[in-house]
C-alpha cells in the first residue's frame, strides 16, 4: 500500500536514522487516532533501501499481553533472531561490558538454541543485551507499534534503553494513538518525558485523497468525487482505502463513496483499537441513531459528559464521526451487528426508556422498540400505535406493519387484538391485498356481531366484497346500519354503494336504513367531499357536463388515505362511461402519480387497471394493453379477488382487436376466481371472451358466454345495464349464426332501455340494428352511430362503424362515397392500432396525379372542405347546419361555392369529385376536436 501525504513525517524519521548513525541516539514517537496509517508509515521507514545495514527489531503492543511481563521485549528480539540471556549468568558492568560484547550472549538463528526459548532473567539483563547490540558497527533500530499497549516491564525496559543510547548508534521509534487516557503509568510518563521528536499523523488532504483515488483507478472520474471521499472519511487513510475498494468493486464506475463489506470491517478496525469507553460511547451514538446531548450519551454510555465530549473528539479526528453524527449510516451499522445481540437488545430497550422519561417523538422511541423486540408496559403500546399510524401516514407499510405485529404478538386482549389486525390489514392492503386477508379473515363473526369499531367493519366489509363475497357483506350492513350513530351508518352507506355500483350486485331484498333505495336520493355529502353522493348523481341519471366535472372536482386534491379506493375507481369509470373519457383519463393520472410515489402498489394496480380500460374505452388498444397487462404483474392472482376480471377483460378485449390472439389466448389461459362471475368483472370478462370467440370462428361459444352475461346481467344491479351493452353482444353473435330476426330484437330492446345512454352503448346497439336493416336504411342509422362515436371518442368502434357505412354506400352502388368514407374507417383503425377493417379495393385511388392532393387543399378553404365532406357523406343542409353551428344560408353559400370550384352541378357527384382532388372528408383540426371529445 503506497503511502500518500505524508512525505514531511518520512523526512523526519529518514532524518532522525541518519543522526542516530552518527551514534546520536535518537528517539521519534509517532502518534495518530487508528487508521491514520502510523504502520504503514512504519514498515515505509524500515523497507528503506538505507536500511539494510541496520539491526531492526521490530514488535507490535497488544492489549491482551499487557499483563505478560517483558512479552513485547521478546517479541523484539524474537523478531530480530536475537536469543535470550541464560540463565544465571553474571551482569558485566564497567569496562568488561565492552569487552564481552562479541560473547556467546547473541547469535544468529543457526545456533543450537531455539529462538523462542523463554527469557530466564528478564529485567536489566535482556536490555544490557539490547545495548550490546548497539555497541557495534551496526545501527539498531527499535520499532514499537501501539507502545500505548506495552506491558509495564517492557516499558521500562525501554526507558531504560533509552537512558543508556545518548552516544550509542541506537534509534527507538514507537507509535502511539495520541489521546489522553492511551497510558498513565510512571513508566509511560517516563518515556514520554525523555527527550523526543514527535511525529503527528493527521488526516490525509482532500488532494491526497484524490492522489490516492487516482493511483487506484485509471478510469476518468467525476468532478468532485475526490471532495465526497474525502467528507466521507475526514481523510482518514484506513476507511479512505476501505471506501474505494467497495466503491470500485466489480468494475462498477466510480461516481461516489459506496460503503460496503470492506469499510465496514475497517470501522470495526479503528473501533476496536481505540479506548473502551469511547467503544460504549461510539455504540451510544449508533443506537440513538441521531445527535444527542453529552448527558443522554453519558447516561447511556455509563460515563460523564466530560468522556463524553472526549470520546466525540477522539472518533471525529478519526473520521467516524461529524460532530456528533455517524459520517456515513453504514459505519453506525457495523458497530451494532457487531454487538452480541442481547447487549445490543439491552441498548435499545435503555435507549427507548431514556427517549420516553425526555418526552421524545413517538417515532423515535418505537424504533429502538423494534429493535429491542419488547413491549414495556405500561407506555410501550400507545408509542408503538401512534408510530405504526405516522409510519403509515409516511407510506411505510413495512415499518407500520412491524410495529403492528410487535404489539399484536404481546396482546391478550381479544376486542384490542381485534383492532390491531384491523389495523394491519390496512397497513399490508395497500401492498398485498393477499397478506392483509390472513388478518381479516378471522374478523368476519365479530364484524357481523357488531363487536368491531364501525372503521374496522368496514375493513372487514371491504375485504368481503373483494373476495366476491357480497352476499354475507349486504347481510352485515343490514344487520349493524340500525345499531348505530348517523356517522356510522355513513360509512356503510358508502359501502353499500359500492357494492350495487362497482361490483354491480343486485339491490338487496331488505335495504338497511339509510343504505337502501335510491342512492341518489339517500346518500348525503360524505367526509370525501360528497364524492359518493356525486358519483350516485352520474351513475344513476342522465350524465351531464356538469355531473361529471362535479366527480373529477371532488376527486382532486385528495390523499390517497382519505379516499376509498373502490369508489376512486367507480367514480373514474363512470366519468368515463359519460363519454368524457378525456377527463376521466386526466383524473387517473393524476392519481396514479401519486400511488406510484407512495409506493401503493394495491393503488398502482387498480388505478392502471382502470387506465387500460379507459384507454379502451377511448379505442387506444395499445395503451389499454399495456397497461392491463402491467397492471396484471403488479399484483400476484391471489391478491387481485374477483376485481382480476377487469385488467383480465381490458387485456383480452384489446389483444383481440390487435389481431394478437395468442396473446389474448395467454391471458384467458390464467386461473380467475369462481366468485368473480356474481360481479360485473365477471360479466366484463365473459364479454371480452365472447368477442375472441367471434372473431376466431366460434360463434356458438361466444353466443354462450353472452347468454351467460345476460342471466347474470338480470340478476344484478339493472341500472348498470345501459352502460354494459350485453344485448349488441347477444346481436352481433346471432348476426353471425344467421339469426337476423333475434339480432334485431336485441338491438332495438337495448335502445328502448329507459334512462341515459352512454353514446357508446346506443352507436354500438344503432351498428346492430342498421346490420339488420336496407341499405338505405342502414346508412341513415350508422352515420347517427358515428355522431355518438365521435362524441365519446372511441376511435377503434368508430372505425367499425365507417367500414359498415362504407359497405353500405357500396351495395347502393356509390362508389366514390364508399371510397370516401372506407379512407376515414382506415385512418381510425390505424390511429388505434388496429387492422383497416374495409377491404383493400376501396382504398384504392387509380389514376390520381401527384400533388392533386395539395391542389384540393388549395381549391376549397377549411370551412368549404367541412360542408363539402358532410355534403358527400349525404347529411342535408338543416343537418350540416346543426353540426357546424351555422345558418342554413350560410351551409347554402358554402355549397354554391364549392359547386363552381369542382365543377358540379349536384351534391351527388361530389364524391368522386372529392376522390379526385383528395380533399378531406373533413378538416383535420375539427375531426381531433371533434373524435377526442369529452
Amino acid at each position: 500500500m503506497r503511502l500518500f501525504d505524508r512525505s514531511k513525517e518520512l523526512h523526519i524519521l529518514n532524518e532522525a536514522f541518519t543522526e542516530s548513525t552518527r551514534r546520536s541516539g535518537r528517539f521519534v514517537i509517532v502518534t495518530g487516532g487508528p487508521g491514520s496509517g502510523k504502520t504503514q508509515l512504519l514498515h515505509e521507514f524500515l523497507a528503506a533501501p538505507d536500511r539494510s545495514g541496520a539491526r531492526i527489531l521490530q514488535g507490535t503492543a497488544h492489549p491482551a499481553e499487557r499483563d505478560r511481563p517483558m512479552s513485547l521485549l521478546r517479541q523484539l528480539l524474537r523478531n530480530g533472531e536475537v536469543l535470550p540471556v541464560p540463565a544465571g549468568t553474571a551482569r558485566p558492568t564497567g569496562r568488561n561490558a565492552q569487552s564481552t560484547a562479541g560473547n556467546a550472549q547473541l547469535t544468529a538463528r543457526n545456533s543450537d538454541r531455539r529462538p523462542g526459548a523463554e527469557f530466564s532473567d528478564p529485567d536489566i539483563a535482556t536490555t544490557e543485551a539490547l545495548l550490546r547490540l548497539a555497541d557495534g558497527e551496526r545501527p539498531l533500530v527499535v520499532a514499537v507499534d501501539d507502545a500505548h499497549l506495552m506491558d509495564e516491564a517492557s516499558l521500562g525496559a525501554v526507558v531504560h534503553l533509552l537512558g543508556r543510547s545518548r552516544f550509542r548508534p541506537v534509534l527507538v521509534v514507537c507509535t502511539t494513538s495520541g489521546h489522553p487516557g492511551s497510558g498513565h503509568s510512571a513508566s509511560h510518563a517516563e518515556l514520554i518525558r525523555r527527550p523526543h521528536r514527535r511525529v503527528r499523523l493527521g488526516p490525509l488532504s482532500e488532494r491526497g485523497i484524490g492522489e490516492l483515488i487516482a493511483a487506484q483507478s485509471t478510469a476518468p472520474r467525476p468532478a468532485g468525487v475526490g471532495r465526497a471521499f474525502h467528507r466521507a472519511t475526514a481523510g482518514n487513510p484506513l476507511l479512505a482505502h476501505a471506501l474505494l475498494d467497495d466503491s470500485t468493486r466489480f468494475g462498477r464506475d466510480m461516481d461516489r463513496p459506496i460503503a460496503g463489506t470492506a469499510y465496514r470491517q475497517a470501522v470495526l478496525s479503528v473501533v476496536r483499537r481505540g479506548e473502551s469507553r469511547h467503544l460504549r460511547v461510539v455504540r451510544a451514538l449508533a443506537a440513538l441513531g441521531a445527535p444527542s446531548s453529552a448527558g443522554v450519551l453519558g447516561e447511556l454510555a455509563d460515563t460523564t459528559p466530560a468522556g463524553v465530549e472526549e470520546a466525540v473528539e477522539a472518533l471525529n479526528s478519526v473520521g467516524l464521526l461529524d460532530g456528533h453524527a455517524f459520517r456515513l449510516p453504514a459505519a453506525a451499522t457495523a458497530v451494532l451487528e457487531d454487538m452480541d445481540p442481547t447487549a445490543c437488545a439491552t441498548l435499545h430497550a435503555r435507549t427507548a426508556d431514556l427517549l420516553y422519561r425526555s418526552g421524545a417523538p413517538a417515532g423515535d422511541m418505537a424504533r429502538h422498540l423494534r429493535a429491542a423486540d419488547r413491549v414495556p408496559q405500561p407506555w410501550g403500546p400507545g408509542v408503538l400505535r401512534a408510530a405504526a399510524e405516522q409510519a403509515l401516514a409516511a407510506d411505510d407499510v413495512e415499518l407500520c406493519s412491524s410495529y403492528l405485529n410487535l404489539m399484536l404478538r404481546d396482546c391478550t386482549d381479544p376486542q384490542e387484538r381485534n383492532a390491531l389486525s384491523a389495523a394491519l390489514a390496512r397497513a399490508e392492503w395497500r401492498v398485498n391485498p393477499a397478506a392483509a386477508s390472513a388478518h381479516l379473515e378471522p374478523l368476519r363473526r365479530p364484524a357481523l356481531d357488531g363487536e368491531l369499531s364501525m372503521r374496522d367493519t368496514a375493513t372487514v366489509l371491504r375485504h368481503m366484497l373483494w373476495q366476491g363475497d357480497t352476499e354475507l357483506a349486504a347481510e352485515t350492513v343490514a344487520t349493524l346500519v340500525p345499531a348505530h350513530s348517523p356517522g356510522d351508518a355513513q360509512i356503510l352507506v358508502e359501502v353499500e354503494f359500492v357494492r350495487q355500483w362497482f361490483y354491480g350486485v343486485a339491490l338487496p331484498a331488505r335495504s338497511p336504513r339509510g343504505a337502501g333505495g335510491d342512492l341518489r336520493r339517500r346518500t348525503p355529502a360524505d367526509r370525501y367531499g360528497g364524492l359518493a353522493a356525486q358519483v350516485a348523481v352520474l351513475v344513476g341519471g342522465v350524465a351531464t357536463d356538469d355531473s361529471a366535472a362535479a366527480v373529477a372536482q371532488a376527486l382532486q386534491g385528495r390523499k390517497l388515505d382519505h379516499l376509498n379506493l373502490e369508489l376512486v375507481a367507480m367514480a373514474l369509470l363512470a366519468i368515463a362511461h359519460a363519454d368524457r373519457p378525456a377527463v376521466a383519463a386526466e383524473a387517473c393520472d393524476a392519481l396514479l402519480e401519486s400511488a406510484v410515489e407512495r409506493r401503493a402498489t394495491t393503488w398502482q394496480a387498480l388505478l392502471g387497471s382502470v387506465r387500460a380500460e379507459i384507454a379502451l374505452l377511448r379505442g387506444d388498444m395499445t395503451t389499454a394493453a399495456e397497461g392491463a397487462d402491467r397492471a396484471l404483474s403488479s399484483l400476484h392472482d391471489g391478491s387481485w379477488g374477483v376485481l382480476a376480471g377487469l385488467p383480465l377483460s381490458t387485456a383480452i378485449f384489446a389483444h383481440t382487436a390487435m389481431g394478437a390472439y395468442d396473446e389474448a389466448e395467454r391471458v384467458l389461459k390464467r386461473e380467475v376466481p369462481e366468485p368473480m362471475f356474481r360481479t360485473v368483472f365477471g360479466i366484463q370478462y365473459l364479454r371480452a371472451r365472447g368477442h375472441h370467440y367471434l372473431v376466431t370462428d366460434r360463434p356458438f361459444a361466444a353466443l354462450n358466454d353472452f347468454e351467460t352475461c345476460s342471466g347474470l346481467m338480470r340478476q344484478g344491479n339493472s341500472s348498470l345495464q345501459k352502460g354494459i351493452p350485453w344485448r349488441s353482444d347477444l346481436a352481433l353473435a346471432n348476426l353471425r349464426i344467421g339469426k337476423a330476426r333475434t339480432a334485431r330484437e336485441c338491438a332495438e330492446e337495448q335502445l328502448r332501455l329507459p334512462g341515459g345512454h352512454s353514446s357508446r352503448a346506443r352507436a354500438m346497439a344503432l351498428r346492430m340494428l342498421a346490420a339488420t336493416s336496407k341499405p338505405h336504411r342502414r346508412a341513415l342509422l350508422l352515420r347517427e352511430a358515428i355522431d355518438l362515436l365521435k362524441l365519446c371518442g372511441d376511435q377503434h368502434t368508430l372505425s367499425q362503424a365507417y367500414a359498415d357505412l362504407s359497405a353500405a354506400h357500396y351495395e347502393l352502388g356509390e362508389y366514390a362515397r364508399a371510397r370516401l368514407v372506407a379512407r376515414q374507417a382506415a385512418r381510425e383503425a390505424e390511429a388505434c392500432s388496429v387492422e383497416s377493417p374495409v377491404d383493400a379495393h376501396l382504398l384504392e385511388d387509380p389514376g390520381q396525379s401527384e400533388g392533386s392532393e395539395a391542389e384540393g387543399s388549395a381549391i376549397l378553404s377549411d370551412a368549404e372542405c367541412r360542408v363539402a365532406g358532410l355534403a358527400a357523406l349525404g347529411y342535408t343542409n338543416r343537418e350540416i347546419s346543426g353540426r357546424l353551428h351555422v345558418t342554413i344560408s350560410t351551409v347554402e353559400q358554402h355549397l354554391t361555392r364549392v359547386y363552381r370550384k369542382l365543377h358540379v352541378a349536384s351534391r351527388s357527384e361530389l364524391p368522386p369529385k372529392m376522390l379526385e382532388h383528395r380533399i378531406p372528408k373533413l378538416s383535420d383540426r375539427w375531426a381531433a376536436g371533434h373524435s377526442s371529445a369529452g
